[in-house]
């Protein structure tokens, strides 16, 4: 299957944030959308950056209780891992493995175009094996 096919399900709405906004409101929005990551923007809607739970897990680690004040492009990660529409669940299966990513956002000519989560590639591929099941079941049977 691919990245394309796992959108058209799931749709294409990605939450994002500027880099300005604080940790504290970050953590609020991931809460508010029941999200493990946000996808942040420029004004423009590039990607600059993304933050995960485990990202603001790691700031309030290494600065407790300054850290819900600080702006959410300090603890971001700014060397974001994409995809594209065309890619395939093995590809993202391989990437999310090897990197240990949750979250990949999807980038269409130049432009964000959704968020894969490790989520919605597992539904994916259950979805995959079933349906090849039941093929196989139908062959047997005939």
């Amino acid at each position: 299957m691919q990245v394309k096919q796992i959108l058209k399900n799931k749709g294409s709405a990605v939450i994002t944030a500027p880099p300005h906004v604080s940790i504290q409101d970050t953590a609020r929005k991931l809460k508010k959308h029941r999200i493990g990551a946000l996808v942040i923007t420029d004004d423009d809607g590039g990607v600059l950056g993304i933050v995960s739970e485990r990202d603001i897990v790691n700031a309030v680690a290494d600065f407790g209780e300054e850290c819900r004040s600080m702006p959410v492009e300090r603890i971001m990660t700014r060397d974001v891992r994409t995809c594209r529409p065309d890619d395939t669940t093995d590809a993202l299966m391989e990437i999310m493995t090897t990197r240990r990513m949750r979250h990949l956002p999807v980038i269409d000519e130049g432009r964000l175009a959704g968020i894969i989560s490790i989520g919605d590639v597992v539904k994916s591929r259950i979805e995959e094996i079933a349906f090849e099941a039941e093929q196989m079941k139908m062959y047997i049977g005939s």
